[in-house]
């Protein structure tokens, strides 16, 4: 099997016959790297006959257009996360979280009951309904319209977020930990957010390997994509994440981020989570996981450059104000020869 990789250029500086990524503002499609599990990989001239998929603009999601990288915006309201553990746990500073995210440029806000941190114990089904589901209704009561989507693995927290108000689910276990999820998001027609994990939260970082680790992953979203079309969910309505962290080693997190654009080739939106990752500390040596925000804004920037399309983060005004300066300087009609 042929792997496709676009390598891409800043419209700024791409000559005007190269097509876009997507339909992306910044980004075209200089050239296609090729790899395969059985030769070298090749780089060759973008093929208007094989490649226009990668031309085709994605459909919005949530009214939400995607020629520019959108901002998901992180709300833990848990007691045990890695980075933010307990500081909005309690319904007054979620709320209050949530409105200054949004003000600060968030396109979505992510909430999630339940931490999936290395070493993380489950949380019962009742108690992650009761942390999110009543959130996301005095949002919409106090007439907050952001898309907001409900972080959770489990079918029934997800119908109940739902119905309170929420417009999405991202589901870290991609239909694996409960399959009566996909049942509810098809019948409720939102989209879905399949993130590849090997393993579960309580053994994902047991010394995971891989045999290619950029294709494997591809491939298994591949399979998840498959299994939630068969429960009815349309593939224009998926989105895909790689994992970062989750049952990677440092150098697998390296090697999906520097070969993140795989995942064009799927036909769904890329949303990269790596804000405030341990292998973020690994490689600048800091330790705490709040003071990771400069790292967490290179990667943020990087996702952009390889074309995902939503960068979930803590830091939401320093990402949003890191875009748009990127976005500035990279597009066409910067006054550079695009």
């Amino acid at each position: 099997m042929i792997y496709r990789l676009p390598l891409l250029l800043p419209a700024a500086q791409a000559a005007p016959d190269m097509p876009a990524l997507r339909g992306q503002r910044a980004l075209r499609i200089a050239a296609i790297q090729e790899l395969s599990r059985d030769a070298p990989p090749r780089v060759r001239p973008f093929d208007p006959a094989q490649d226009a998929d990668l031309t085709a603009p994605l459909q919005p999601l949530c009214g939400l257009g995607l020629e520019r990288p959108l901002i998901m915006g992180i709300l833990n309201v848990t007691p045990d996360s890695f980075s933010d553990g307990g500081k909005f746990a309690s319904s007054e500073h979620a709320f209050a979280q949530a409105r200054a995210m949004v003000e600060a440029g968030a396109a979505i806000i992510d909430i999630g009951g339940e931490s999936t941190r290395p070493g993380a114990q489950e949380v019962p089904i009742a108690e992650e309904i009761a942390r999110t589901a009543p959130l996301i209704r005095a949002l919409r009561d106090e007439g907050i319209t952001t898309p907001i989507s409900i972080d959770t693995r489990k079918a029934a927290v997800a119908a109940a977020a739902l119905e309170a108000g929420a417009d999405f689910v991202n589901d870290v276990s991609a239909l694996t930990w409960d399959r009566e999820l996909a049942q509810v998001v098809a019948e409720a027609g939102v989209p879905l957010c399949l993130m590849h994990a090997q393993g579960t939260p309580q053994t994902m970082q047991k010394n995971p390997q891989y045999d290619d680790v950029r294709l494997d992953v591809r491939d298994w979203l591949e399979v998840a994509i498959g299994r939630a079309e068969a429960a009815g969910i349309d593939r224009a309505r998926l989105i895909v994440d790689p994992g970062i962290g989750f049952g990677k080693t440092l150098a697998h997190n390296l090697a999906l981020l520097t070969h993140l654009g795989l995942a064009h080739e799927t036909g769904c939106a890329i949303l990269l989570g790596a804000s405030r990752k341990r292998f973020i500390g690994t490689l600048s040596g800091v330790e705490e996981a709040g003071a990771r925000m400069a790292g967490s804004l290179a990667v943020a920037l990087h996702g952009a450059a390889q074309g995902a399309q939503i960068l979930r983060v803590h830091d939401v005004e320093e990402t949003r104000q890191a875009l748009a300066v990127w976005q500035a300087l990279n597009e066409a009609d910067n006054g550079g020869p695009g």
